[in-house]
């Protein structure tokens, strides 16, 4: 027999529950602008915050996002560079940028389109897209070209702003939670009709 769970501990499974969801709100995705290439001062010594190499296809491609960590209404850049696998030839044509937000709560509330940064030619073969983003949150940039007749496609995370003090164990939590107070209310149903369906009987006696 499953025992129901006890008010005081719905009233904190509901409260974790809401501190575990608001701080992963989502972010418009129309609330980030594509700058110039050189937004961002090209002497700076800023490492790079997120740096990636992949392959993909024929080409291995590395991204690098400036600066370490990117914060609301502060520029940033993006580094991109593919070169073919077997024999280092730098791509040389051109690559567009896009973004989309890639929050928690995204895929309910939010479009899920995606805008477009910009469309940029190599620089001494290095693809330089800037951007700033007006709210923190999580987006996915896509970068995209065409080589030889085929598309590519390559998707990256960038954060822009503090982490989220909940990560996906928080949120594997918050479902957990969800679905305890779901099977207990519907217990409780179950429970009060039983005891209802009782007492009209009772009556008929």
């Amino acid at each position: 027999m499953v025992r129901l769970i006890f008010p005081a501990a719905l009233r904190a499974a509901l409260f974790v529950l809401a501190l575990t969801l608001l701080p992963s709100g989502f972010a418009a995705a129309h609330h980030v602008l594509g700058r110039p290439a050189y937004s961002l001062n090209e002497d700076s010594n800023t490492p790079p915050g997120t740096q990636y190499e992949v392959q993909i296809g024929e080409y291995v491609v590395t991204y690098m996002a400036y600066p370490a960590f990117p914060r609301p209404d502060s520029p940033g850049r993006i580094n991109f560079y593919a070169s073919r696998i077997d024999d280092g030839t730098p791509f040389d044509g051109e690559v567009t940028f896009k973004v989309r937000d890639d929050s928690l709560l995204s895929g309910i509330f939010g479009s899920g389109e995606q805008e477009t940064l910009g469309t940029q030619q190599p620089d001494d073969n290095v693809f330089r897209q800037g951007f700033l983003f007006e709210e923190e949150g999580d987006y996915m940039i896509s970068v995209e070209f065409e080589a030889a007749g085929e598309p590519y496609i390559v998707d990256f995370q960038l954060r822009i702003g503090e982490p989220t003090p909940y990560g996906i164990l928080g949120v594997a939590v918050a479902l957990v939670l969800a679905a305890l107070l779901a099977v207990s209310l519907i217990q409780r149903r179950r429970a009060m009709a039983g005891k209802i369906r009782g007492v009209h009987q009772a009556r008929n006696r």
